[in-house]
């Protein structure tokens, strides 16, 4: 995984108001674009961002956009970024262990890309700005801080990346009624000779996600991090 940092352009430091004599670029930043880049992804996902529509929505020409962006692909990365900020527990705890830290820091994770469906399908193709490689950091130094060996650190890394990432895109595009998941169901007690352990278990009847996902984050750290 390469981490791709983009500099600003010299020529954004001409200010706010962009090119000479264009009143329209006046109330423009970078932040406002990035901002308005993810109410329309929030809206529309990835294949709805165009630039034309993100000047438009902003009240400015899509060429005044690129005094502020390279191009579409960092407004990708941008938004991203920007919705994968993390400011840690509300009330930091002293005594908390490391586990309650990964726990958190993972569970908002996941939240934040629930929030914002899209980020979880981007997140594995963009460059990796700030805020997710503070992410990564912050995680790597727990986890280290727990006992896991240097050796063994990326495992844990990529192990943890990969359940958060699982859970959230099985639970964003999982959209199934209570009449369609009760009548799935009912099919697999119908077929209970085929499938007795998913029939058993009421498997399409579980739909406590957030319980499901602490519980499977507790099985994977109790097989990460070596025991004392």
């Amino acid at each position: 995984m390469t981490a791709k940092l983009k500099g600003t352009r010299s020529r954004r430091s001409q200010g706010a108001g962009g090119a000479p004599g264009s009143e329209q670029e006046a109330p423009l930043s970078s932040e406002r674009i990035v901002a308005t880049a993810v109410e329309l992804l929030d809206a529309h996902g990835v294949d709805g961002l165009k630039m034309r529509q993100l000047a438009d929505r902003l009240g400015a020409g899509a060429m005044s956009l690129y005094w502020y962006v390279d191009n579409k692909e960092q407004v990708f990365d941008l938004a991203l970024d920007s919705v994968l900020v993390y400011r840690g527990p509300p009330q930091p705890d002293g005594s908390r262990d490391w586990r309650g830290d990964i726990v958190h820091m993972l569970e908002d994770w996941r939240t934040c890309m629930l929030r914002h469906p899209w980020s979880a399908s981007l997140l594995p193709r963009r460059a990796l700005g700030p805020n997710i490689l503070g992410r990564l950091e912050l995680l790597s130094k727990t986890l280290s801080r727990a006992g896991v060996a240097d050796a063994d650190l990326n495992v844990a890394i990529w192990s943890l990346w990969n359940y958060v990432i699982g859970a959230t895109i099985t639970r964003a595009s999982f959209d199934v009624s209570d009449d369609d998941r009760a009548a799935a169901q009912q099919r697999l007690t119908d077929l209970s000779e085929h499938y007795p352990t998913i029939e058993r278990s009421r498997l399409l009847l579980d739909n406590d996600w957030d319980g499901a996902f602490r519980k499977g984050l507790d099985f994977l750290l109790d097989g990460l991090v070596p025991k004392h």
